[in-house]
């Protein structure tokens, strides 16, 4: 059974907390708070069996600022 109410973080910063994470709405790009800036993770239209059930994968593809 695949889950879509959550999603795996594929890439990115090796210190995020998490790899499994609320999709909220589900949608093709997720954008993660993390130390002053967002993580920028896009579909990837894989799934992974997790714990949780199968997920569908998001992968890192940018970081941006958050403005001051």
């Amino acid at each position: 059974m695949t889950d879509t109410t959550q999603a795996v973080l594929e890439g990115g910063p090796d210190e995020l907390p998490e790899r499994i994470v609320p999709l909220d709405p589900p949608g093709t790009e997720l954008k993660i708070p993390f130390r002053g800036g967002y993580e920028h993770f896009r579909a990837t239209g894989r799934q992974q069996d997790t714990a949780q059930g199968r997920l569908p994968v998001y992968e890192w593809w940018e970081r941006t600022e958050i403005a001051e």
